[in-house]
């Protein structure tokens, strides 16, 4: 558990730095788009605090998959559960969809296929190199053995 809580802390550290830099460039594009003019103050620290925070626990919760104990869909249920009511809490705090069941139920929605895309990609991509792993490994298998008969 010592392990764990220092992984995740290393990860969330790392990545909390990358958080206000994210809400800088999203910020810029909503003015870009003329979705917002200006910004109070309230309306910057809010989104800098709780923008930091999303990416301390986003960076952080990738430690979950280093628990070699727990299954695997443990760790992507655990980590999605999670990160799901992050995002939703750092949306509702920052007034980026409002307060009510239909803004929420489409924000869920939305996670929910997004999580599943990213996770498909992911499984794909693993499948894949998997796949190239074994053919490299036969392959190597089947020239040891063929050197081995020409010794013989």
């Amino acid at each position: 558990m010592k392990r764990f809580i220092l992984d995740f802390f290393r990860r969330g550290i790392f990545a909390c730095g990358l958080g206000p830099i994210v809400l800088a460039v999203l910020y810029m594009i909503l003015h870009n788009r003329g979705l917002i003019d200006t910004l109070t103050v309230n309306q910057v620290c809010t989104g800098i605090f709780s923008i930091t925070a999303l990416a301390f626990i986003a960076g952080g919760m990738n430690a979950v998959y280093q628990i070699e104990r727990l299954p695997l869909m443990w760790a992507i249920s655990i980590h999605g559960i999670i990160l799901y009511f992050s995002y939703l809490g750092v949306y509702l705090i920052n007034d980026w969809i409002d307060w009510g069941l239909n803004p929420i139920l489409v924000f869920s929605g939305i996670f929910v296929i997004g999580y599943l895309a990213i996770w498909a990609v992911i499984y794909c991509v693993t499948k894949r190199n998997t796949k190239k792993l074994n053919e490299m490994l036969k392959e190597k298998q089947q020239k040891i053995i063929d050197d081995k008969k020409q010794l013989d």
